[in-house]
């Protein structure tokens, strides 16, 4: 057996079952990923896919198991590959992060600014999606990072940990009427049409439990990804606006006003998240350390080995 023929394995089921996909992804002919395949079941003594003529259709219950450790080997070669790569150039190399819209736009600015002054010659990529895209391509070893509030501290197959902690900010026009209210109330924003997340990002969870524990059904004419297409809409009196407290800047935002809605909607948490068992270079270290104050190298290596399973901030 070799390592061809476990990667021809792995890809047959990313490809759900389609071996002309696979071989393509692969840059190989489907015939060869065909024979490859049959062979390896023929040195193994057990089938790996179920088959409907020609055709592959599913995995086998022993099939099952021979993934699972088709994953694992596949994945330290990858992480002796990304030895070698660290101890041979310390301080270069690609380097991608999966993120959200927000925070790419606002929380990473000033992580990415710093790291590449001490970085220069890392490549950097940022790859947005949400949180389940985000989870998909850490899963997949096409992003070395995944930073997102929502949905990737839940999967089992990553390492997830607390990068810093937000509230939620109301926004409104210059002259709205919600800015005269000394506490703000969830209340007081029945009266008016609401403009916040799509249910996918940045805390929107916390939004509806908050209006649902009062039992309160808010009119929400528009969801969005962006807290700038938010941003926008509130602009053009649409309605009021709620995204995340770091979307919203006295200076930047000037046609619009935000009051802090904490006490309405709770704290969030912005985690960041590695595959587990992943090889972590150098630099990816100090951009976790410039991203959370809280984290640092010998933190997350024993999150990663499982030793502090239930870190928070």
């Amino acid at each position: 057996m070799n390592l061809h023929q476990f990667r021809f394995v792995r890809e047959a089921v990313r490809q759900n079952y389609n071996l002309t996909e696979a071989a393509k992804a692969l840059y190989t002919s489907q015939p060869g990923v065909s024979k490859a395949i049959i062979e390896l079941e023929e040195e193994l003594g057990v089938d790996i896919f179920t088959r409907h003529g020609k055709r592959i259709r599913s995995l086998t219950e022993p099939g099952r198991r021979i993934l699972s450790s088709v994953e694992k080997i596949l994945q330290e070669v990858e992480s002796l590959k990304r030895v070698g790569m660290d101890y041979a150039a310390q301080d270069q190399g690609n380097f991608t992060i999966a993120t959200t819209h927000t925070q790419a736009r606002y929380a990473l600015p000033r992580v990415i600014s710093e790291f590449t002054k001490r970085y220069p010659k890392v490549r950097l990529s940022i790859q947005q999606g949400n949180p389940a895209q985000i989870a998909d391509m850490l899963l997949h070893d096409h992003a070395d990072i995944g930073i997102a509030t929502e949905g990737i501290s839940s999967d089992k197959n990553l390492v997830s940990l607390p990068g810093y902690q937000w509230t939620h900010m109301v926004i409104t026009p210059p002259d709205h009427p919600l800015l005269d209210k000394k506490h703000l109330a969830l209340e007081d924003l029945m009266g008016y049409p609401l403009i916040t997340y799509d249910a996918n990002f940045a805390g929107r969870t916390k939004i509806d439990k908050a209006f649902a524990l009062r039992h309160l059904a808010p009119d929400i004419v528009l969801e969005a990804i962006d807290a700038d297409v938010i941003k926008t809409y509130v602009e053009i009196g649409l309605g009021v606006g709620i995204v995340a407290g770091v979307a919203y800047d006295a200076e930047r935002d000037r046609n619009l006003r935000g009051i802090a809605a904490g006490h309405l909607f709770g704290s969030n948490v912005t985690h960041l998240a590695v595959k587990q068992g992943a090889y972590l270079r150098s630099f990816v270290y100090t951009f976790i350390e410039l991203f959370s104050p809280t984290l640092n190298r010998k933190l997350v290596e024993q999150a990663m080995s499982g030793e502090h399973e239930a870190y928070e901030l």
